[in-house]
């Protein structure tokens, strides 16, 4: 009982300290993240590499594999993508393994000192971020030493030898142990750390830490399959394309590699079965993936086998198109998406006022109903994404991503109002239309001009949200003040019609709450360019 509560404590806090280290480095890394992404392409080489970089970052093959997950439920990634990703996530994930196989525990307090004074002392969050870094590795190797104490007695059991010694012999065993170990505390890192510490007290021989490895692979799957669950066709076949692939690997090296790997891994070191352990583990990821990927085509045809398309299959749809919740366990890059995702949103509340304008101007009941179908579009976008913003808010974030989610929350809402705005135009084209009702051609001249300014304010602010940029930020505030000028003479304009009879008053009052709502597009269009300042 004293082994097993030592071994939990020293567990969770190599744990904690793994996920503080994965939390600094995606924080100082974020920007470098999203470039990162942005290099995936159906070459599946480049996925390899962007998924090894990723889980190397992130620490994580578990949570690069979420999000992969996530990515092909959105739409946005492919099978052949995905498929290249989830290797290269394999590959990375070795990164935690070899790091604790060396003997690091004297630097740890080292580490923890300077960390816990940086985060202390340091008002920068650049300079925070930096100190969880060094907190997280230092957690991690208390932990470390605090297992490799918790199990140095078993050293002394001849029952526990036995039984490491009977899985080496049934290779089947240490597969199943392994599994359920990962699939337990839902990390291969940990459980790699797990054998690491066996093997550094001298209890875990290399013949019975190697079928265990290879199930910690299996068990890794675990996660990716629970993420799909609820999840698209598509999603359910990258997850289980991410479990064929480490159960074909398993079977050749079960087969063919065992030995060979046992001699280069022994042959690197001799005396140290933890880096021999480390080795083996990034070995075999790395032959996995060299040996496989030209075959990955196959794979992506052996899960659409286990899971086939139906005739009547489409793929789920869904109101959003670039955003999943799989992806708030990589935040940085899902504040990027959610960036994709408010720029649909934009397309659409700028299809609507489009719609609305030209409607009222044509008499057209077409044109009308579309601005209806573009904002029922944009009502369905902003739940999702404001939901979705929210959730993120919770992440781990620098202050700069934070800043930006808080910035978009109120962008999405202004979004949506213009939407509202151009609805509120196409009810007022339903009205001209039924009453039968008509504008002068000066009116129509005039709401042309005014509805193109203040839509073109719309589109420039939403680049003013991309990337800051003061100009155009004056710019969009300039032609607000335009609007305005126009709104008040088009009015004084309007009033003179009437007074000399030129246009009903039916038709005035539409063309006063037309010119009114194109007003508040512009308005809300600077509220937009103004939180790129901020962001």
């Amino acid at each position: 009982m004293q082994i097993a509560i030592s071994l939990l404590g020293g567990l969770g806090l190599f744990l904690y300290g793994m996920n503080m280290m994965g939390d600094g480095l995606q924080k100082s890394a974020g920007d470098q993240l999203k470039k990162i992404i942005g290099f995936l392409t159906s070459n599946v080489v480049m996925g390899v590499l962007v998924g090894a970089l990723v889980t190397g970052i992130i620490q994580s093959s578990s949570a690069t594999t979420v999000m992969v997950v996530g990515f092909v439920n959105a739409g946005i990634m492919s099978l052949s993508q995905a498929i290249g990703v989830i290797m290269g996530a394999n590959i990375g994930t070795t990164v935690t393994a070899q790091l604790v196989s060396f003997k690091l525990e004297d630097i740890a307090p080292i580490a923890l000192g300077i960390g816990i004074i940086i985060y202390l002392a340091s008002k920068k969050q650049k300079h925070k971020q930096y100190a969880e870094i060094l907190l997280g590795f230092g957690m991690l190797f208390t932990g470390m030493e605090f297992m490799k104490e918790a199990v140095s007695p078993l050293a002394d059991l001849p029952q526990f030898r036995d039984a490491l010694i009977y899985v080496g012999v049934h290779p089947l065993l240490g597969i199943l142990a392994g599994f359920l170990i990962t699939g337990i505390v839902q990390s291969s890192s940990a459980s790699m750390g797990m054998l690491i510490a066996l093997a550094s007290q001298g209890i875990l021989p290399l013949s019975a830490a190697l079928p265990i490895l290879y199930g910690d692979n299996i068990g890794t799957c675990v996660t990716s399959l629970i993420s799909s669950l609820g999840a698209s066709k598509n999603a359910k076949r990258a997850a289980t394309m991410h479990l064929t692939f480490n159960v074909i690997g398993t079977i050749l090296f079960i087969f063919i590699f065992t030995v060979p790997i046992s001699m280069v891994v022994t042959r690197l070191d001799p005396n140290n079965v933890a880096r021999q352990i480390a080795n083996a583990h990034t070995l075999f990821n790395v032959v996995n993936v060299i040996v496989l990927l030209p075959f990955s085509k196959y794979i992506v045809k052996l899960v659409l086998k286990l899971i086939p398309v139906t005739e009547d299959e489409t793929r789920e749809t869904s109101d959003v198109k670039y955003i999943d919740d799989r992806m708030i366990e990589t935040p940085s890059i899902a504040v990027g998406n959610a960036f994709l995702e408010i720029k649909e949103m934009a397309k659409y509340a700028t299809n609507s006022v489009q719609y609305a304008i030209d409607g009222t101007l044509n008499y057209s009941e077409e044109e009308v109903n579309k601005t209806f179908e573009m904002e029922k579009k944009v009502n369905q976008i902003q739940r999702h994404l404001l939901a979705f913003l929210v959730k993120l808010s919770k992440e781990p974030l620098n202050d700069d991503e934070r800043n930006k989610v808080t910035n978009l929350i109120y962008a999405v809402n202004d979004i949506e109002r213009i939407s509202d705005h151009g609805e509120n135009i196409a009810e007022l084209g339903r009205d001209l239309i039924k009453e039968k009702l008509t504008l002068s051609e000066h009116a129509k001249d005039e709401i042309r001009e005014i509805s193109n300014l203040a839509i073109n304010n719309f589109q420039d602010s939403m680049k003013c949200l991309e990337e800051v940029n003061l100009e155009l930020r004056k710019k969009v505030h300039e032609n607000e003040r335009q609007v305005d000028l126009l709104e008040l003479g088009y009015r004084n304009h309007h009033l003179q019609r009437l007074n000399e009879g030129k246009c009903t008053v039916d038709s005035g009052v539409i063309y006063f709450d037309v010119l009114n709502n194109l007003e508040r597009v512009s308005d809300h269009s600077k509220n937009i360019a103004d939180y790129s300042y901020d962001v």
